[in-house]
């Protein structure tokens, strides 16, 4: 199994409301749960680890991961508040107002992090959980414990707003980078990650020398590039697709990625440590496919595997 560790929310998408104004609906959302949904929809045996309310959105957040076959049995309930994320769209492009103090997902300690079962053979990180305190050092925490004999993907998809301690921040996270197989990028990722590296290979090259066996950057339109321990590097397109917002593509390429990878048996870290060129191509090409499908509707909704 796949274990998708972080944030689960509701995105409040904008929509038309009577009397011509602008309103918002509630639809399941979060980086990590967005990953975990696409990956059970893929047909991967998947589970989340979370922080998910006992309130109506939490309520929401769980009939959407049973939907999607998506175990949430490691999920860890309390009567916190959901976070909330307002999203505004422009030509397409998403930004996010964030209300999370006091949250069920960012009230998260290491305590309540729970031991693995071995069927568990890999671990996703990322997205907000990364950055939010208490719950940040909780699932820093929880890979340091649990990811020495899985294989681990990360991609942090920074959000700066989140960011209170820089150096702190910073820390954790480059201790995550260290114990990561797969680590993605967007390129503005990348950027905050390696501000003082003037090349894209530059600012590569900052997080292969922190062990990983691939390293995927994400381009948008211009696609993705991957590069493999031994420096080989495969470039692949965007899918084409008509875009009608952004929302979770970034999060269904990671699950495109596990996916794949997943299948062919290489979700492993001594197979990802010989990774051929190939494989990651195969990996990547089918990110962006299902994240191509994604990007052409509205809101984080990943395509099942019968659509792809």
């Amino acid at each position: 199994m796949i274990l998708c560790c972080g944030e689960a929310l509701i995105d409040m998408i904008p929509a038309p409301a009577p009397g011509g104004k602008d309103g918002f609906v509630p639809h399941p959302g979060g980086a990590v749960f967005n990953t975990a949904i696409a990956l059970g929809r893929l047909g991967a045996d998947t589970g989340l680890l979370t922080g998910l309310s006992t309130d109506m959105f939490g309520t929401q957040l769980t009939d959407a991961l049973t939907a999607s076959y998506v175990d949430a049995d490691l999920a860890i309930r309390s009567d916190r508040p959901t976070t909330l994320a307002f999203v505004k769209l422009i030509d397409g492009q998403a930004t996010y107002s964030f209300y999370d103090e006091n949250s069920a997902g960012r009230m998260l300690t290491s305590e309540e992090m729970p031991a693995l079962p071995g069927a568990i053979t890999a671990l996703f990180f990322g997205g907000i959980s990364l950055a939010c305190e208490p719950a940040a050092d909780a699932y820093a925490n929880l890979l340091a414990r649990e990811g020495k004999t899985r294989a681990v993907m990360l991609d942090p998809n920074i959000r700066p707003g989140f960011i209170q301690d820089v150096d702190r921040y910073r820390m954790r996270l480059n201790a995550m980078l260290g114990q990561s197989d797969i680590i993605k990028v967007s390129d503005e990722d990348l950027g905050w990650i390696a501000p003082d590296a003037q090349s894209l290979t530059g600012k590569v090259a900052i997080l292969r020398d922190k062990g990983p066996s691939v390293v995927i950057v994400t381009l948008g339109r211009e696609g993705a590039i991957g590069f493999l321990r031994d420096g080989a590097e495969v470039h692949v397109p965007a899918a084409q697709a008509t875009v009608v917002d952004t929302v979770g593509a970034g999060d269904t390429f990671n699950a495109g990625v596990l996916a794949k990878l997943s299948e062919t048996g290489q979700m492993h870290k001594d197979a990802l440590a010989a990774l051929s060129v190939q494989s990651l191509r195969d990996a990547m090409a089918h990110g962006a496919k299902v994240a191509g499908i994604t990007v052409s509707r509205a809101g984080a909704n990943p395509p099942w595997a019968r659509e792809i």
